[in-house]
């Protein structure tokens, strides 16, 4: 299975070899419109190769999407850890109960009945 993993990372890898080969010319990127840099007096600029804006974007939105997974998954992680707290108070407490129960009695059916 293993075998399978493999394979499509290496032709995952091979696109990516692809696609960046295919777009290797740079690219200006502005921060903000013509207009508003004339405005305020500053252009910030950089030039990159397409292929890394590309690669970029894609590595921010996953980024975002893994961020706002977990934030929206805040509740029922809270609600897992409570309800495991609680079960294992409940275990604690039936354990506590078989032990008082078999006070008094032959070790080895108290032993027995415990183990069912």
């Amino acid at each position: 299975m293993s075998y399978i993993r493999y394979t499509f990372w290496g032709l995952v890898a091979v696109a990516l070899v692809v696609v960046g080969l295919a777009n290797r010319e740079l690219t200006q990127l502005r921060a903000m419109p013509d207009q508003l840099a004339a405005f305020l007096g500053l252009s910030p600029t950089i030039e990159l190769p397409l292929f890394v804006v590309l690669f970029l974007g894609v590595a921010l939105g996953l980024i975002i999407g893994f961020l706002w997974e977990w934030l929206r998954e805040h509740h029922i992680r809270s609600e897992a850890r409570s309800k495991s707290r609680e079960l294992e108070r409940l275990r604690r407490e039936v354990d506590r109960l078989k032990d008082e129960k078999h006070e008094g009695q032959d070790e080895v059916l108290a032993l027995l009945d415990k183990a069912s």
